[in-house]
């Protein structure tokens, strides 16, 4: 029988290179099968293909709803990184872990998969639950069916903890998003002749105008929250595409957007008044051929848990924190509380400015606090909470 610890574990993830892109299967039938060693049984939700699945297992008894541990197990890409270390090779060196993936999150999921062996060996009175994901770094994608499937259950998590990496602080919220796309559409011609056709980046960059106009009424007026780094709501222009040949007027260009919002803030609102501002671009183009679309790619709600919420007081407590922060980054808790009314809380190992970077990297002090709370945790379940 694996009596393995979260290092261990650890260096096990790390190993199957679960970018999103690409399969997460062997990896999670590879917990399914250390899980099992230890009496524990799994729940799989696969995906359409069946190449990539998210895992649900319950640890102490059915009958009453206990303490859910979630966290993604795909990672982004190191294609066109400088890595000085094997990025899908765990490498010990100066009292931290190196390797893609042990900040965000796995560090995390190799800690709450010891505690889930640790709590089937104790009686527990509150059940543990354990959620692991795929596709989360694309818009938290994956964990959706498992959503659902909790949405059918008889019973849902009491509460949850999220755990992305907050530096083992209890983070209380973060920003929702929505990814959209305006497609510009104009009409080709020669470019000696551009004034007669429609240029649909003309028309794009016109839109990206709109939306940094936008931002800058926001960012004056708009609705504040210091506990973030940018205190607003924010739009982001990540990419404008168009144009085969320059001496062809494009006919279709793409805009690929943005909108992070507090929660007071609703982004449907900023789409429609978006709508509107693509719509006079239209007009002022006088031209038959000239349309933008706005179509909305992904989205995921933000979180908001109040101070007062009982999950707060019992995170704080597990690790010993009296504080709480907010997240610049979004997680699958927006999608828990919001579509299923599980408080939940964001609280893991490391920093997420080692994520996404060429040599990411998680301290050995960092998960030691993590296997503390877990420990706690687990205490905890032994009892009425």
């Amino acid at each position: 029988m694996n009596t393995l610890n979260t290092l261990e574990i650890l260096e096990r993830l790390i190993a199957f290179p679960t970018v999103s892109r690409d399969p997460n299967r062997a990896l999670i039938d590879w917990v399914v099968a250390l899980l099992a060693e230890h009496g524990i049984a799994s729940t799989l939700i696969p995906d359409a293909s069946g190449h990539k699945a998210n895992l649900y297992a319950t640890i102490g008894p059915v009958d009453r709803p206990g303490v859910m541990l979630s966290g993604h197990t795909d990672v982004v890409p190191v294609d066109g990184q400088d890595w000085a270390k094997p990025p899908f090779e765990l490498t010990q060196a100066d009292g931290k872990v190196f390797g893609r993936g042990t900040a965000d999150m796995k560090g995390f999921c190799a800690a709450a998969i010891k505690a889930a062996i640790m709590a089937s060996k104790r009686d527990l009175k509150t059940p543990l639950h354990l959620a692991l994901s795929y596709d989360e770094e694309i818009g938290c994608i994956g964990v959706r069916s498992l959503v659902d499937m909790l949405a059918a259950a008889p019973l849902r998590p009491m509460m949850c903890i999220v755990g992305e990496p907050t530096g083992m602080q209890v983070a209380s919220g973060h920003k929702g998003k929505v990814a959209l796309r305006a497609t510009c559409k104009g009409e080709e011609g020669h470019s000696a002749l551009a004034p007669l056709a429609m240029n649909a980046l003309h028309l794009a960059i016109d839109f990206g105008n709109a939306v940094r106009a936008k931002q800058a009424a926001i960012a004056a007026t708009g609705h504040k929250d210091h506990d973030y780094d940018v205190p607003y709501t924010t739009l982001h222009l990540g990419k404008i595409a168009g144009g085969e040949s320059l001496n062809i007027v494009p006919n279709l260009a793409t805009v690929d957007f943005e909108i992070r919002n507090l929660a007071e803030d609703d982004p449907q609102a900023i789409i429609a008044e978006l709508t509107a501002e693509a719509a006079k671009i239209v007009s002022n183009a006088n031209h038959k051929s000239a349309a933008i679309e706005i179509t909305e790619t992904f989205s995921y709600p933000g979180l908001l848990t109040p101070q007062n919420a009982d999950v707060m007081a019992f995170v704080r407590a597990l690790t010993g924190s009296n504080g709480s922060i907010k997240v610049a980054f979004g997680t699958e808790g927006g999608l828990f509380n919001a579509k299923l009314g599980i408080p939940t809380v964001v609280c893991g190992p490391g920093s997420m400015m080692q994520g996404h970077k060429p040599d990411e990297f998680v301290s050995l002090e960092q998960l030691a606090a993590c296997d503390t709370m877990m420990s706690n945790l687990v205490r905890r379940l032994e009892g009425e909470i």
